[in-house]
C-alpha cells in the first residue's frame, strides 16, 4: 500500500486539485461497490486512479441489498450453473481472503410446512445440495460454511421461535455468507483503494464521458473542470444509460421490510420461504446484528426516470408480509414495521417478458466513445466485474499493467472508532435506545468519508432504516458532522 486509507473533506480538496491538473491511468465514475472495486484493482495494479461519485459512496443500489454473500441458489434453480459457480467462487474468496472480518455464516432454515409443498422441499433440498457441491468445488471450508443437513421441528422452531408449529415436520438448514452491513463493505473497498493510491471523490458528477477522461461538476462548489485519464470506466449502474447510450438498462425494484427481531423471537437463522407456486424463487427473514430482521425481497419492473432513493410500493410490502405471515405462528401487521426500503437492480435489458427472469451475468462492453461501461451482476460478484472491466479497459486503450491481485488481496479493517477520536464524551450514545455513540460519528467523517448528516445516518451507521431514530438523531449528527468538519 502506498498510503493511508482514511478518508476526509482535507483529502477530498487535496486530491480533487491534484485530479484537475494531472492525467491518471484510469478514471472510474460511480461510488457503488462496482465503481469502488474497479478503484482498488486497478489501484492495487499500480495504476494511478480517479474515482469520481455524485453523490456519497454507496448511496445507489449497493446500499439496499439484502446484504448476503450467497452462491447461488436460485441460480442453480433456473439452471443458470454458471452464474451460480461464479457466486460460489467469489464468496469463497470473500469470506476467506478478501473480508472474513466483514461476512459471518448465516444459517438459513427452509421450514417444512403445510404451506411449504412437498415439490417445494424437494426442490429446495436438491437445490441446497447442488449449492454444497459448488461450495465443495470453491474450495470453501466446512468450517467457514457448514454443509446442509435436516433438522427435527423442536430445532428448527429453537432457531426461529415464532415458526408455526402446527403440522411443522421440521426443515432443512443451509448456510450462506451475510455481511455485517452492504453499505460499509462499499466504504471499505473504497478505503483500501485509497490506501492503495487511489483518489476517491465524492459529490463529483460526471457530466459527459470521452475515451480519455469526463466533463465533472463539483456538487459542493459548482465549479465545473475537465478530468483527463488514459483510460475510463462508466459504473453508476441504473444510471449507466445515462452516460452510454449503446446501453439498455431495464431496472427491477427489490423491496425490504425492517422489523424489530422481538417479533419473531430474535431468531438466530433466517427463514427461507418459497413463494407459492414457485420452486425458484423466494422470500428471506433475514437476523441482522442490530437485532432487527430484514424481510425480502421482490422483483418488480421499475420503468420510468430512475429515482435517487427508490420507495417500496404497499403491494410489494403487502406481498412480503404475506409470504412471512403464513409460515409464522403470529401473524405480523403492517402497522408493527419499523420501516421498509427498495432498491433498484442494473439489470440489462434481453427482451424477456419480466425482470425476473433476465440475466444476472455482468455486462463489460466498449461504448461507441471509446470508454468501458460495466453494470449487471451482483454484490457477491463484484470482484470479478472489477477485475473484467478493468482488464478491457487496459486491452481497449493499450495500457501496460499487471495483472488483477485482488483475488488475495485483503480489505483493510475496520478500527474501533475510540482509537482515532478527538471528541469529549467520545463512549457517550448520540440517542437513547440507539447503539451508535460520538466517537461512530467522528470516525464516519474522519475515516469513512462521510461529509453530510445523511452520509451519517443513511450510509455509515443505518439508524436511517427507522424513520423515527433517524428523526431524533439528526440534530445531535448534524452538530457533530459540522465541528468535525470544522476541525478538519
Amino acid at each position: 500500500m502506498t498510503g493511508t486509507d482514511a478518508l476526509d473533506a482535507t483529502r477530498r480538496g487535496r486530491e480533487m486539485e491534484r485530479a484537475a491538473a494531472e492525467t491518471a491511468d484510469l478514471l472510474v465514475v460511480g461510488g457503488g461497490i462496482t465503481g469502488a472495486g474497479v478503484a482498488l484493482d486497478a489501484a492495487s495494479r499500480g495504476l494511478r486512479v480517479v474515482l469520481v461519485e455524485a453523490q456519497d459512496l454507496a448511496f445507489g443500489t449497493s446500499r439496499w441489498s439484502s446484504k448476503l454473500v450467497h452462491g447461488g441458489l436460485r441460480y442453480l434453480a433456473t439452471g443458470d450453473v454458471a452464474t451460480a459457480r461464479e457466486s460460489a467462487a467469489e464468496r469463497h474468496l470473500l469470506m476467506t481472503s478478501i473480508a472474513p472480518h466483514l461476512i459471518r455464516p448465516l444459517p438459513q432454515l427452509l421450514p417444512f410446512l403445510p404451506g411449504v409443498s412437498l415439490r417445494q422441499r424437494a426442490a429446495g433440498a436438491v437445490g441446497m445440495g447442488l449449492g454444497d457441491l459448488l461450495r465443495v468445488q470453491a474450495r470453501t471450508p466446512r468450517a467457514v460454511l457448514p454443509p446442509p443437513r435436516p433438522v427435527t421441528a423442536g430445532t428448527a422452531r429453537r432457531l426461529v421461535p415464532a415458526l408455526e408449529g402446527r403440522g411443522l415436520r421440521g426443515g432443512m438448514l443451509s448456510y450462506d455468507g451475510q455481511l455485517v452491513d452492504d453499505a460499509k463493505l462499499v466504504v471499505t473497498v473504497a478505503r483500501t483503494a485509497a490506501a492503495h493510491g487511489a483518489w476517491i471523490l465524492t459529490r463529483v458528477r460526471a457530466l459527459r464521458l470521452r475515451a480519455d477522461g469526463a466533463e465533472v461538476a463539483d456538487v459542493l462548489s459548482g465549479e465545473r473542470f475537465e478530468l483527463r485519464a488514459r483510460a475510463v470506466v462508466n459504473a453508476t449502474g441504473v444510471w449507466a444509460g445515462g452516460l452510454d447510450g449503446g446501453i439498455a438498462v431495464r431496472p427491477s425494484r427489490g423491496t425490504h421490510l425492517v422489523l424489530d427481531g422481538a417479533l419473531l423471537g430474535q431468531p438466530s437463522a433466517a427463514l427461507t420461504i418459497p413463494h407459492e407456486g414457485s420452486i425458484s424463487r423466494y422470500v428471506f427473514a433475514l437476523p441482522q446484528r442490530s437485532g432487527r430482521v430484514v424481510v425480502g425481497l421482490t422483483d418488480e419492473e421499475a420503468p420510468g426516470p430512475v429515482p435517487d432513493v427508490p420507495e417500496p410500493s404497499e403491494a410489494e410490502i403487502a406481498f412480503l408480509l404475506a409470504s412471512l405471515n403464513r409460515v409464522v405462528e403470529t401473524p405480523v401487521r403492517r402497522e408493527q414495521l419499523l420501516g421498509a426500503f427498495a432498491g433498484l437492480r442494473p439489470l440489462i435489458d434481453s427482451g424477456a417478458d419480466r425482470t425476473a427472469d433476465l440475466s444476472r451475468r455482468h455486462l463489460v462492453a466498449v461504448s461507441d466513445a471509446g470508454f468501458v461501461s460495466v453494470l449487471g451482476g451482483k454484490l457477491t460478484t463484484y470482484r470479478r466485474m472489477a477485475e473484467d472491466a478493468v482488464d478491457l479497459a487496459l486491452a481497449t486503450r493499450t495500457i501496460a499493467a499487471p495483472p488483477s491481485r485482488t483475488a488475495g488481496l485483503r480489505l483493510v479493517g475496520i478500527d474501533d472508532a475510540l482509537a482515532r477520536t478527538r471528541l469529549s464524551e467520545p463512549a457517550v450514545p448520540i440517542a437513547e435506545g440507539v447503539a451508535v455513540r460520538r466517537a461512530d460519528v467522528e470516525y464516519a467523517v474522519r475515516v469513512e468519508g462521510a461529509l453530510t448528516a445523511d452520509d451519517v445516518l443513511d450510509r455509515r451507521t443505518r439508524i436511517g432504516f427507522v424513520a423515527a431514530d433517524r428523526a431524533r438523531c439528526l440534530p445531535v449528527v448534524e452538530q457533530l458532522v459540522a465541528e468535525v468538519l470544522a476541525e478538519g
